[in-house]
């Protein structure tokens, strides 16, 4: 019995030994391994200090790509953000089946005039997740270059309204030209980015205005629902209620809707907005708008 024991012993160590020898390696490195791979699901690798230089040329790398990958993945959907479109009638039109169709523009014309109002109209826009499109005439953004900066470092799109506030439609194409090209290259000097969108003074820019608009790559429009502010002073009694009344009886899918810079307009605005949310409109941002530069 004693020499069969030592037998049977001696056989059970030399096959444990014989097992210590042969572990797999990825047994022994799993840990490290499962962390690597959670450090780049983050976008990024936490590389010990006694990694060797082609350790970290490799995390660097690592992390590059995925950098790579946002700023492509941004880029996609900036491509992909144009969902809808202005018909004949400046209304806002879905490019596709399944886009909202319940959505409304919101603009404003003739400034920049005060600080102010902007800021006032600004702040009720944030409110409500809203933007609109403020169309600018080049000889107030002379006059007051700064007011221009703020609708745009307020986040706000900014529209080409020509040089002065004339009719188009029956000056000369050098002139027209003129009035919308001086009017793009000052948006641009002050703000780093030139109008996409332009709106001709009365709605009349007439043949040449909207091939010279072309040619700069603006996307022209008058609107579909006008407000009437334009046509109230301040004296005037209840001019919220008649605004709200002007719009909502014009009120439909796609309506672009014109406003102007005036104290009783900023004054009026959160009450329109709210009443357009309760009747479940939401407010298209401009730059999901198909443009000719597109």
């Amino acid at each position: 019995m004693g020499t069969k024991t030592a037998a049977i012993l001696l056989t059970a160590c030399l096959l444990l030994s014989a097992c210590s020898a042969n572990k797999p390696e990825s047994a022994a490195t799993g840990n490290n391994q499962t962390s690597a791979a959670s450090d780049t699901s983050n976008g990024s690798q936490t590389v010990p200090k006694d990694h060797n230089s082609a350790g970290k040329t490799t995390a660097q790398h690592d992390k590059s790509v995925v950098d790579n990958s946002k700023s492509e993945n941004s880029a996609t959907v900036a491509a992909i953000n144009k969902t809808y479109h202005l018909d004949k009638a400046y209304n806002v039109v879905p490019n596709q089946e399944g886009v909202e169709k319940k959505v409304i523009l919101l603009t404003f014309d003739d400034g920049p005039k005060e600080a102010a109002m902007i800021n006032k109209i600004i702040d009720t826009l944030d409110k409500h997740k809203a933007k609109a499109i403020f169309f600018v005439n080049g000889y107030r953004v002379k006059e007051h270059p700064e007011l221009l900066k703020l609708i745009h470092d307020r986040g706000q799109p900014i529209g080409n309204h020509s040089w002065d506030h004339i009719v188009l439609k029956n000056k000369s194409e050098a002139e027209v030209k003129k009035q919308i090209e001086t009017v793009q290259k000052m948006v641009k000097d002050i703000t780093g980015q030139a109008p996409v969108f332009f709106r001709p003074p009365h709605g009349a820019g007439g043949d040449v205005g909207r091939k010279v608009a072309k040619e700069n790559g603006l996307l022209y429009m008058t609107w579909s629902v006008g407000s009437l502010d334009w046509t109230m002073n301040k004296s005037q009694p209840n001019k919220t209620d008649a605004l709200l009344k002007n719009v909502t009886e014009q009120l439909h899918p796609g309506s672009n809707i014109l406003m102007h810079e005036l104290p009783w307009t900023a004054e009026a605005l959160d009450s329109l907005l709210t009443r357009l949310e309760q009747k479940g409109y939401r407010f298209v941002d401009p730059q999901s708008i198909e443009v000719p530069a597109d």
